[in-house]
C-alpha cells in the first residue's frame, strides 16, 4: 500500500503524527513531516532515528515553506490545525489562517505537484458548530469537498472525522491522571458534558480505512461512544485511589455541553457499515 511511495504528513510532530509515523516505518517508503515546532522535530529525529524520515520546518500558511515538503509526494495526511478551543475563540483568525487557508494552500500545491491523494483529519466539532475552532474546521471540510467535485481527475480527496482521542496531546486525561496521582482535586469544567473517544489506534484504523476507500469528497465517521466527563473523572479517581472532592471550574470559552459526530442530513445520505458511516 505505502511501499515505494513517499508521504508527507501535515502538523506531524503532534500525537497524530507520531502514533502514524510509527505505522508507516514498517514500510518500505518516505516520510516527510512538516511542522512549525523545531523542539519536537527534534525529539522526533532522535526517538526514530530513520532515514526514511525527512524534517521539513513550516507553516501551512506559507506556501513557499510548504512546497518545499510536497515535491515529489504521493499521498497527504493533513493534520496540521489550531486546535485548542479557547486559544481559536481569542483569535478566530489565527483559526481561520492555519483551519481554512491553510487546507486551499495544501490543495493548490497538490494539485501543482500532482499528488494522488490527500486524507484530511477534522472533529467533531464541526459538526453544528458553535465555537471558532469548530466553524473553522467545518470550512476546511467544505473546502476540500467543493474543490473535490472541480478536481476529479488529478487527486482523490477525502474528510475523516472523529472526537476526542484517548491521551493526546491536550487530552483531558493525562491531566486527570496527574492531580490524581498528586491527590489533587480533578478539575472539571460541566459534570453534565459529555464527550466521544476513541484511542489513537481506532484513529489510524480510520485513517488507513479512509485511505483504501475514499472516493472524491467523501467523509469517514467512526461510530464511537460517548461518556460524561463526571463518569471519567470519577474512573480516574477510583483506579488511583485519590479520595479528593471534584472541583467544578465551569465551560470553558466556546465549549458545547455534547458534541456530534454527524448531523441528521449527513446520516441520511450515508452509507452505513459495521464500524463507520
Amino acid at each position: 500500500m505505502f511501499n515505494k511511495k513517499k508521504i508527507l504528513i501535515t502538523g506531524g510532530t503532534g500525537s497524530f503524527g507520531n502514533a502514524f509515523l510509527e505505522y508507516l516505518l514498517k514500510f518500505n517508503c518516505t516520510v516527510n513531516i512538516l511542522s512549525r515546532d523545531e523542539l519536537k522535530q527534534h525529539e522526533m529525529r532522535v526517538k526514530f532515528n530513520s532515514k526514511k524520515i525527512n524534517f521539513f520546518l513550516g507553516d501551512i500558511r506559507d506556501k513557499s515553506a510548504m512546497e518545499k515538503a510536497i515535491i515529489d509526494v504521493d499521498y497527504i495526511f493533513h493534520a496540521a490545525a489550531l486546535k485548542q478551543v479557547p486559544s481559536c475563540e481569542f483569535f478566530p483568525m489565527e483559526a481561520v489562517k492555519t483551519n481554512v487557508n491553510g487546507v486551499n494552500n495544501l490543495i493548490d500545491l497538490a494539485i501543482k505537484h500532482k499528488v494522488k491523494k490527500i486524507i484530511a483529519l477534522s472533529t467533531d466539532k464541526a459538526v453544528y458548530p458553535i465555537n471558532a475552532m469548530g466553524l473553522s474546521k467545518s470550512l476546511m471540510e467544505k473546502i476540500i469537498i467543493s474543490r473535490s467535485r472541480i478536481n476529479k481527475k488529478n487527486i482523490s480527496m477525502g474528510i475523516v472525522r472523529y472526537g476526542n482521542v484517548l491521551f493526546s496531546r491536550g487530552s483531558v486525561l493525562p491531566l486527570f491522571i496527574n492531580q490524581a496521582k498528586q491527590k489533587k482535586s480533578l478539575t472539571l469544567t460541566d459534570p453534565n458534558m459529555t464527550r466521544f473517544f476513541i484511542t489513537m489506534h481506532d484513529a489510524i484504523s480510520l485513517v488507513i480505512h479512509a485511505f483504501k476507500n475514499v472516493k472524491n469528497g467523501e467523509t469517514f465517521i467512526l461510530k464511537a461512544k460517548s461518556a460524561t466527563m463526571l463518569d471519567v473523572a470519577k474512573i480516574i479517581k477510583k483506579i488511583f485511589k485519590n479520595n479528593k472532592k471534584i472541583n467544578i471550574l465551569g465551560p470553558r470559552h466556546g465549549e458545547k455541553t455534547h458534541e456530534t459526530l454527524a448531523t441528521k442530513y449527513e446520516i441520511a445520505s450515508s452509507k452505513e457499515t459495521k464500524k463507520f458511516f
